[in-house]
């Protein structure tokens, strides 16, 4: 006979590995496109964890943005907290603000198809 409520829990379980999963790919893909973008100047070949501490601030910020405005706020809001001065304009966010709300919509839509 099968345990309803063992199946459920292995069933929710499950979900949240992939939950973790997909969240670490965002994670991922958020902190590469900062590398990549670079936009403080201090990504090199041998650190291409640099921008960590950047994307973890800024993703779990990122369930109440409405639009890619909403992601540009965070984004410079964050680079502003990190480094100061040094963040520069909120036009060099532009395009990484555009980008990670692109990954932000993918990822959100990947949930959906899982719920």
């Amino acid at each position: 006979m099968v345990d309803f409520d063992e199946y459920d829990m292995a069933k929710t379980r499950d979900e949240h590995l992939q939950q973790r999963e997909r969240y670490k790919k965002l994670f991922e893909s958020t902190a590469a496109l900062l590398f990549h973008h670079d936009p403080v100047v201090m990504a090199f070949e041998h650190n291409k964890d640099e921008y960590l501490p950047e994307a973890g601030t800024i993703l779990p910020r990122l369930n109440g943005c409405q639009s890619e405005g909403d992601v540009l706020l965070i984004v410079y809001e964050e680079f502003l907290h990190w480094f100061g001065n040094a963040a520069g304009t909120r036009e060099r966010y532009v395009e990484i603000a555009s980008e990670i709300w692109d990954l932000w919509q993918a990822y959100r839509s990947d949930g959906s198809s899982t719920s």
